[in-house]
């Protein structure tokens, strides 16, 4: 996987409801506030569509021929996790909404809804959608200075991380302090943290499994 900053480009807003009249007010209202738009009739028809690294959100009707709104949520809830959902429906129920708000949905509204409102419910999709974008981003790159890393590196900062000292580094993987200083060095370069505090902190995002003696 592999995006660029997306500061660059103009966030999308996808609409996905089956009734015409919808998407072209819609798509006018959405085009007025500078966003680009993309209609879609049915959940199958969006689908079919690569997922776009840019910030983006959906605008999702409940009723849909086919795969409904809240069975499309359930699809992509993995896969898209950095697309919000704000669900529009004509005839919500309570329960409904419930299910989509647990499920991540940002909104739940009802036609006909405000146009302030919606507007308002998509610039806060699209700046949550441009974090997670940007978060998404900085782990692929800590993933590529990981990558860069030897065995014996990887080694020594699983080490660094958990808070031993060289000495203590050396002892636990049968090199000399100066060896251990040397690969650290090297280390800490590849993995561009300046301080330990830095790199248990990208180690972290990486989801490096902790030391332990006993595992060691």
């Amino acid at each position: 996987m592999e995006f660029s900053p997306t500061s660059q480009v103009k966030p999308i807003v996808f609409v996905v409801d089956d009734d015409i009249s919808v998407r072209e007010s819609l798509e006018l209202l959405i085009r007025s506030k500078g966003w680009q738009v993309e209609t879609f009739v049915s959940a199958q028809e969006f689908l079919e569509r690569p997922r776009a690294f840019v910030p983006s959100c959906l605008l999702l009707d409940v009723s849909l021929p086919g795969l409904n709104g809240l069975d499309l949520q359930k699809s992509i809830a993995t896969e898209r996790t950095e697309m919000p959902i704000i669900f529009i429906t004509g005839y919500g129920s309570i329960p409904m909404s419930v299910q989509a708000m647990k499920a991540g949905a940002v909104e739940f509204l009802t036609k006909p809804f405000n146009d302030e409102a919606l507007l308002t419910a998509i610039e806060a999709a699209l700046a949550r959608s441009q974090t997670a974008l940007a978060s998404e981003l900085e782990v692929q790159a800590l993933r590529e200075c990981y990558a860069s890393l030897t065995p014996r590196e990887r080694e020594v900062m699983v080490l660094v991380v958990a808070g031993l000292l060289n000495k203590q580094v050396g002892y636990e993987l049968g090199i000399s302090e100066i060896t251990v200083k040397a690969h650290r060095g090297k280390m800490m370069e590849k993995m561009k943290a300046g301080s330990v505090a830095d790199l248990v902190k990208k180690a972290a995002k990486l989801h490096i499994a902790p030391w332990s003696r006993t595992l060691a």
